[in-house]
């Protein structure tokens, strides 16, 4: 059965109110929304790195965009009421944990308590059908065993990221039933593997950070190379997503509050040092890595997801296996290294990923 793709005809019609459009995910999420015809109202902190995919993919035709913090209530509720959204997918997020070490109040002031400002200003938007949060496959209460968590799976996080992103998904579930179900608005929560593709330029991300050391041609310090995680390019959770937001919009009673996006078949759940080795040859590198000095901020060795549920409820699945991923990270920064037109290779690859 072909995978489902995001309808044409559902997406011009939409006011896409996406949070975290600044960021990698929510740059490539811009590009697509705008591929699609959605009107689209980026919220998000700008950029804080160099070079960034946002503005190497600016400007977006058909987004309006208001760089703020979830914190400052007043600029969020000004955003929403002027916009007044159909659909809000929300990205934004402290995303990293050993910075969720460094800044534990921080991550949770944006996790949880940015997602508790947007539910809040959310309540009496006219017209809004849909609001998808996305979290992660860390919100998990995970034993290292390596077994793929379910979405009925017991809700946990040792570290302040992870415990950040559980306790949205609680805040998530509060504002559903206590205010926004009762206005027929869906809600629900979308919990992605790992991410790779071209343009992440994060700090603290295990793809910049081999593209950093083979600039500066070092070896890439790993802290755990032996972890393993569920791997996918980032087009495959944003087609997850946009499906989602789909259905939620049209039969929320047929589709569940909560999915992962991942690799299916577990093809895709990868050690951090194959994911190394796979992304060095590809852009030419000369590879090589070497283990970090510690201590380290702990971190689980195992973390796979089972994504069957979103395969059923929305007909999703990943169109690019493990091997394609890397593959077309890899040509993205050589494309970008070689002097290539960003926007133009990103579209290009849009384009061939629809095409599949």
């Amino acid at each position: 059965m072909p995978v489902a793709l995001p309808d044409p005809r559902f997406w011009p019609r939409q006011r896409v109110l996406l949070t975290g459009h600044t960021g990698f995910k929510g740059s490539w999420a811009s590009l697509w929304l705008e591929h699609l015809g959605a009107e689209v109202a980026g919220f998000a902190l700008a950029p804080d790195h160099r070079p960034d995919l946002f503005s190497m993919l600016a400007p977006f035709r058909g987004q309006q965009s208001t760089i703020a913090d979830l914190a400052d209530r007043e600029a969020l509720r000004a955003t929403i009421s002027a916009f007044r959204p159909t659909l809000v997918l929300h990205m934004a997020a402290q995303p990293l944990v050993r910075k969720s070490y460094a800044d534990p109040v921080g991550t949770m002031a944006t996790n949880v308590m940015g997602t508790v400002h947007l539910m809040q200003a959310l309540q009496d938007v006219e017209g809004l059908k849909a609001v998808l949060v996305v979290t992660t496959d860390k919100v998990y209460a995970n034993d290292g065993s390596g077994r793929p968590f379910a979405e009925d799976d017991r809700l946990g996080g040792h570290d302040p990221y992870s415990a950040s992103k559980a306790a949205a998904e609680l805040v998530v579930q509060s504002f559903h039933h206590s205010f926004l179900k009762p206005r027929g608005v869906a809600v629900a929560t979308a919990r992605a593997g790992n991410v790779i593709g071209g343009g992440d330029w994060s700090a603290d991300r295990l793809v910049p950070d081999i593209w950093r050391a083979h600039h500066a041609q070092r070896r890439l310090e790993l802290r755990y190379p032996d972890a393993t995680r569920p791997w996918q390019h980032v087009l495959d959770p944003l087609l997850g997503y946009f499906l989602y937001l789909e259905r939620l919009a049209a039969e929320p009673a047929d589709v569940p509050e909560s999915l992962n996006f991942g690799p299916l078949d577990g093809s895709g759940t990868m050690t951090v040092a194959q994911v190394v080795d796979g992304l060095a040859q590809g852009m030419g590198a000369d590879g090589g890595w070497v283990m970090a000095k510690g201590p380290h901020p702990p971190e689980m060795p195992a973390l796979a997801l089972d994504a069957r549920q979103a395969a059923n409820a929305l007909g999703w699945a990943p169109r690019l296996d493990a091997g394609t991923a890397l593959g077309w990270t890899a040509e993205w920064y050589r494309r970008h290294d070689g002097g290539g037109d960003m926007r133009a290779v990103s579209l290009e690859q849009l384009s061939r990923y629809q095409d599949l």
